[in-house]
């Protein structure tokens, strides 16, 4: 999964959201970076109880947010959101030296530890071109 940091940065970069189903994103503020909220139409949870677990379907969480603006969600793009978005510019995905790579069409090559981090910073690269100097090979 994308880090919080590296979504920032895309967001910051000019990467626009759309929200949709499925899609995954947090909120900013120290105790929330952590939370992963995902998009859907109903909350289903698991209840443990002395006899089992049980899931439970909610019409709100247990901690009632109502609401929040999407200028305050940061999404946290899927690995097949990111290629979608690096488009034709996208040539190749390949393990080099334990490391994920992502080669462009003009040639740059992008690497990180995760294919979804390599991907985001292929796709902040081409955002903005100076932005993930430090993990181009």
């Amino acid at each position: 999964m994308v880090s919080f940091e590296l979504a920032v940065r895309l967001r910051d970069a000019g990467l626009r959201w759309e929200p949709t189903l499925g899609d995954r994103f947090s909120l900013h503020g120290p105790e929330m970076i952590d939370e992963v909220f995902v998009l859907s139409n109903m909350v289903a949870d698991v209840h443990q109880f002395p006899d089992g677990a049980v899931i439970g379907f909610n019409g709100t969480t247990e901690w009632a947010l109502d609401s929040v603006g999407k200028e305050d969600a940061v999404w946290l793009p899927a690995e097949h959101q990111l290629r979608e978005r690096l488009g034709a510019e996208f040539m190749s995905l390949g393990l080099e030296g334990g490391r994920y790579s992502v080669r462009l069409r003009n040639g740059t090559r992008v690497a990180a530890d995760d294919a979804g981090e390599a991907y985001a910073l292929a796709l902040l690269h081409l955002l903005d071109p100076t932005a993930a100097l430090d993990q181009l090979e």
